[in-house]
């Protein structure tokens, strides 16, 4: 199969007022460009007509295609198949609600192949949202720079551009769709660019997310940055820092122990050393180190396990 110039990869839930105004502003965009395409329709487990409407569309336009959950798994879940099934040069990521505009695509398309960047991520410098939404957004963005060095001012911005290849090296999961510019440097694609992009109000429908996303945002965020540093290698971690509580019980032990003998020695009655607090602080630092430890020891034995152990994402080599 030949390869298209840019694969659409739309994720929804529930949009089925905005799906036909959607194609239509996309067909039109890539006709005026000029550009070979497909769109992805991913249905995330949508209880009304989407799939219908996508059905309906594929009728007359073989450029569209669709893949329905049976239920709804999530943003993440969609987009990863969405990139499994995608066969474009550019893969664009875009929501289904109309906010996210067509019209950035070929800026977009540009930036990736004559740019060279390998992720084009859109900042919505203008939003229309309201308060609740915009002040942790911007929060948790200020805490995504700081922890992975990547400065963008959008990570969560739904349009973005991908070289082909990048989408078929990483894999999104759970709630991991807000920190895919995160996951992709951390698999060696490292010149991500940023687009000022055209935010829409939403026209239809009501947002999908609620403020449990500000909770597993962050921790989302955490979870990425340790699989990513400490993923096959958990015993730099945890045996680094058991060894090191371990350490710290073992001296307040000892300082304990040489202070009573000295106590002895002096003919000074001393105090039991079981009836002070720090023996039982250093009992307790001591068995969370022995922990820790033992923790990152299963954790290397499960990564020496693992069927992906030795898999390192390659450029092409030479023959």
């Amino acid at each position: 199969m030949s390869k298209k110039d840019i694969s659409i990869v739309i994720p929804l839930l529930n949009e089925e007022e905005s799906l036909p105004e959607l194609h239509e502003w996309i067909v039109r965009v890539m006709n005026e460009n000029n550009f070979t395409y497909e769109v992805w329709f991913i249905d995330d487990g949508s209880k009304d007509s989407s799939w219908t409407i996508i059905e309906s569309i594929n009728a007359k336009d073989s450029n569209v295609k669709g893949i329905r959950f049976k239920r709804n798994y999530g943003k993440s879940a969609a987009l990863n198949v969405g990139f499994g099934a995608s066969n474009g040069e550019v893969v664009v990521t875009m929501d289904a609600d109309l906010q996210d505009s067509p019209d950035e695509i070929p800026e977009l398309h540009r930036m990736i192949m004559s740019d060279g960047y390998d992720l084009v991520s859109g900042w919505k410098k203008k939003r229309y949202d309201p308060i609740s939404k915009t002040i942790p957004t911007k929060l948790y963005n200020w805490a995504t720079r700081k922890m992975s060095g990547i400065y963008l001012h959008d990570f969560n911005c739904g349009l973005k551009a991908y070289k082909g290849e990048v989408v078929h090296s990483i894999e999104v999961y759970g709630e991991m769709h807000r920190y895919i510019p995160v996951i992709a440097k951390w698999a060696g694609y490292s010149n991500i660019g940023e687009k000022v992009v055209q935010h829409q109000e939403r026209k239809y429908g009501t947002t999908k997310f609620g403020l449990i996303r500000f909770i597993n945002g962050p921790l989302d965020l955490l979870s990425i940055m340790f699989v990513s540093r400490f993923g096959k290698k958990p015993m730099h971690l945890f045996g680094l820092a058991g060894t090191l509580m371990f350490l710290i019980g073992l001296a307040l032990t000892a300082y304990l122990g040489l202070e009573k003998l000295f106590y002895l020695n002096a003919k000074i009655k001393a105090p039991l050393i079981t009836d002070r607090p720090w023996f039982y602080l250093a009992l307790v630092v001591m068995i969370m180190g022995v922990q820790l430890f033992l923790a990152g020891f299963v954790g290397e034995l499960l990564s020496r396990s693992s069927s992906d152990r030795n898999h390192y994402l390659e450029h092409p080599r030479l023959q």
